[in-house]
């Protein structure tokens, strides 16, 4: 047990402080403070000594400096039981700092608030994570307090021990103060690296805010949480269970295809991170309806996302279909009174979901792969048409369409679309032309409408027999990247046979 006989405070979040401070006076623990938090005790009314005063050195550089002290710091490391330090205090004529209560300025709202670099760089804490840093490490004789929600827990503890506190609960605490500088840091540093425009720095600090204990991870043996770089994550749930480590990963696949496709329109129904179905029909029920029919059988316990409000025509459908989350941009009243008669269907708010052009992380044990996102914007100059025959205006729209819908899907990709929807879709195959082959039988067994059908691929053919698979079902156009030296015979091949054929100037594996 350490004793408490002296308290710095220094917070910029000055809210619950009352009945904090009532506890350190019943304790007759002196109180040190400076700038707004000295005016804000002594406005309630307790005792406090300002730094300054304690230090007898006035603050300067407009408050930059006023805990950079010798006398702050050596109160706070100093060794209770090294004879050594305990002289270099009475030399000095010092004295011990017991308790630290920081919490840093608010860097991280100031980022949401402004972008002006002059007050975000004047709301980075210098004074207050050095003296968090000075506390944690000293945590056998002092206790470091870094937000406003361990007041209750630093109040109990010093009633339970007569304004002592033991040296689990000092520990536990310079552990949450070390993990707090070291955020804190990191979203400077991102911040420096954002506008800087550098995206791979010698030395990489991830940061991230727990947002969930999930049940368990892929399976029910593994243990999961969810984090994000956020306070909160911009998906809100509305209704249903709890979402698992699997919804999620569905949920984030099924979102960055949505956002892909035009403001307003399009379905997308995903089964383990893949699309079975996508359909950007402008009529929202029918897009549903195609989309599913790309796929019924997968679809069932899948995940659908619709890049729209939801309302009650397209509540009505969706309830027939055993589905494990719905995701929405809003639901109407009457759409909710529908959905929610299920009570496990998770429903998704996604409005204020954006695919921003953050990088993608894959951990790997110690590593992580980082790399830039797969969201190009396509434009007509990344194609080529190589045929003979042109596609028509309807053709290229399709194709384009499907293109976009192949980089999300696991490679080998092959997308076969027709009237603005999924026709068959060929997922994750180590052989291309297996790829075409599923794809084909998918369409075969629930579609059988090959008017207009074209195909997408994610990378080049390096054989003609993929694309002759595709000709040989009904494709009448077909997009690929270019790059395989047998570009040429599949040129020729598609003028054979009277195919257009688009060539991309850029290839979208996904693995």
């Amino acid at each position: 047990m350490k004793k408490i006989e002296t308290a710095l405070i220094s917070v910029s979040d000055k809210k619950n402080l009352k009945p904090l401070l009532r506890v350190l006076k019943n304790n007759k623990i002196k109180i040190i403070s400076s700038g707004g938090t000295f005016k804000e005790i002594k406005k309630l009314k307790f005792n406090c000594i300002e730094v300054s005063e304690f230090t007898n050195s006035p603050e300067i550089l407009e408050g930059r400096v006023k805990t950079l002290h010798p006398k702050i710091h050596a109160g706070i490391l100093n060794k209770r039981d090294n004879k050594l330090h305990t002289k270099d205090l009475k030399i000095n004529k010092f004295e011990n700092i017991d308790l630290v209560i920081v919490n840093f300025y608010p860097f991280e709202n100031t980022l949401k608030k402004t972008t002006d670099h002059t007050k975000i760089i004047e709301n980075i804490d210098v004074g207050g994570p050095t003296m968090v840093r000075s506390a944690a490490k000293n945590y056998k004789d002092v206790t470091v307090i870094t937000s406003s929600e361990q007041y209750k827990e630093l109040i109990n503890e010093l009633n339970k021990n007569k304004g002592s506190t033991s040296l689990n609960f000092r520990e536990k605490l310079s552990r949450i103060a070390f993990t707090e500088t070291a955020y804190y840091d990191s979203v400077i540093s991102n911040y420096f690296n954002k506008v800087t425009n550098t995206n791979f720095p010698k030395k990489k600090v991830l940061h991230g805010n727990l947002i969930e204990i999930l049940r368990y991870g892929e399976n029910p043996h593994q243990e999961s949480r969810i984090y994000s770089r956020k306070s909160e994550m911009d998906i809100k749930q509305i209704h249903g269970k709890q979402l698992s480590y699997n919804n999620y990963n569905d949920i984030f696949a099924a979102l960055t295809i949505s956002k892909s496709l035009p403001n307003d329109t399009g379905t997308v129904i995903v089964k383990h991170a893949n699309p079975c179905g996508v359909s950007i029909k402008k009529n929202h029920l029918e897009s549903y309806k195609s989309a599913l029919e790309c796929d019924p059988v997968s679809a069932f316990g899948g995940i659908v996302s619709c890049n729209f409000k939801i309302t009650k025509l397209l509540a009505l459908e969706l309830n027939k279909l055993f589905l494990e989350v719905i995701i929405a941009n809003k639901f109407d009243t009457n759409a909710l009174k529908i959905l929610k008669k299920k009570k496990n269907l998770r429903l998704i708010d996604a409005s204020n979901y954006i695919n921003n052009n953050s990088l993608k992380h894959v951990s790997i044990g110690d590593e992580i792969l980082i790399q830039s996102e797969d969201q190009k914007k396509f434009t007509a100059k990344d194609f080529r048409i190589v045929s003979k025959r042109k596609p028509s205006v309807k053709e290229m729209k399709n194709l384009i369409f499907a293109f976009n819908i192949c980089r999300y899907v696991k490679s080998n990709a092959i997308v076969l679309a027709a009237n603005e929807s999924t026709a068959g879709i060929g997922s994750g195959q180590p052989s291309r032309l297996d790829s075409c082959k599923l794809a084909i039988n998918k369409m075969k067994k629930f579609n059988k409408l090959n008017d207009n059908l074209v195909a997408a691929s994610d990378a080049f053919f390096p054989f003609v027999d993929g694309i002759e698979k595709l000709v040989q079902s009904g494709v009448q156009a077909i997009i690929q990247p270019s790059g395989s030296i047998k570009d040429k015979e599949i040129i020729n091949f598609a003028n054979q046979t009277n195919t257009a054929l688009i060539f991309s100037k850029t290839r979208h594996f996904r693995h």
